[in-house]
């Protein structure tokens, strides 16, 4: 069966006030939607959402690692992360730019060279922003705005690209500042190297030996770095991945239990169920009817 797409588009139903204005299927442009009660579950992105925050707040995570909003931040979430919300205020706003997989390419064919802040971003998705660098923000997209809605423009997704990079060039200024005053101790770049491995492996390896042997350590040390550095078993954080995925998969697609079963590589459905239950106190078949209700 074929999975159901997933798309930040599907927010327009959960959103009020909003003006779209796009560029083709390359680049889709939301005008200060008002989020009234979004995706309520975790669900995986396959477009890249830049999300210029100019008002309110926001909980949740990307890929596992929490964030909250300031009112002033750039919140970038890179196709294949899953995001979780988990707490909205009634007054956050925000300018979305939600770009395609072809037009994000066509950005990075030299990533090493011309967005060295890739990995930054990866590592640090939500940026604290100056006014100074949220107003440049706020410029951007007006300009990028101004370009979709000329239709009959002949070069203008070739602007849209040559505005999106210099987007991007301005806003590393802040995210290089923002990474420089976070030195991190050789736990911490442990730490980051194990839950990155586990972000590779997690979907066929969750033992904790396996992550220990690819770092070059005992499962006890690296355990007691974990433990010290999240205040987390480190087995608990492997099973966080896997949950995580599987809550994705259950609520933001259309594959079976045993599809996802064997997605995330059980020797069996049941073994699956039980895993999903041990964990989250409810079977995969209740996770997948429930109704959420996020704080506001």
């Amino acid at each position: 069966m074929k999975n159901k797409p997933i798309l930040p588009l599907h927010w327009q139903t959960e959103i009020e006030n909003v003006k779209v204005e796009s560029i083709g299927e390359e680049i889709i442009l939301l005008d200060r939607p008002i989020i009234t009660s979004a995706l309520q579950y975790p669900f995986r992105v396959d477009v890249t959402v830049a999300i210029i925050c100019t008002k309110g707040k926001m909980e949740g995570s990307i890929n596992m690692k929490p964030y909250t909003t300031d009112e002033s931040c750039l919140i970038t979430v890179i196709a294949g992360q899953i995001m979780e919300y988990k707490y909205i205020s009634k007054d956050f706003t925000g300018l979305f730019i939600i770009m395609s997989n072809n037009f994000t390419n066509s950005l990075m064919r030299d990533a090493h060279e011309r967005l060295p802040l890739l990995h930054s971003v990866l590592e640090n998705p939500v940026t604290p922003l100056k006014k100074e660098s949220l107003d440049g923000m706020i410029t951007y997209f007006q300009m990028l705005k101004r370009m979709a809605q000329e239709k009959e423009h002949p070069y203008r997704l070739e602007v849209a690209r040559h505005l999106t990079l210099a987007f991007f060039y301005g806003a590393s200024v802040d995210l290089h500042k923002f990474t420089d005053n976070r030195k991190k101790s050789h736990s911490e770049v442990l730490t980051e190297k194990f839950l990155n491995l586990v972000q590779i492996f997690y979907k066929r390896e969750r033992e904790l030996e396996f992550y220990a042997e690819k770092l070059s350590l005992t499962s006890k040390h690296l355990s007691k770095v974990i433990k010290n550095t999240t205040n987390r078993q480190a087995n608990n954080l492997i099973n966080d991945y896997v949950i995580l995925e599987a809550k994705a998969l259950l609520k933001s697609t259309n594959m079976t239990i045993q599809q996802i079963s064997d997605e995330l590589n059980f020797p069996s459905q049941s073994f699956f169920g039980k895993y999903f239950k041990r964990i989250t106190g409810m079977s995969p078949k209740e996770y997948k009817s429930m109704s959420f209700t996020m704080e506001q």
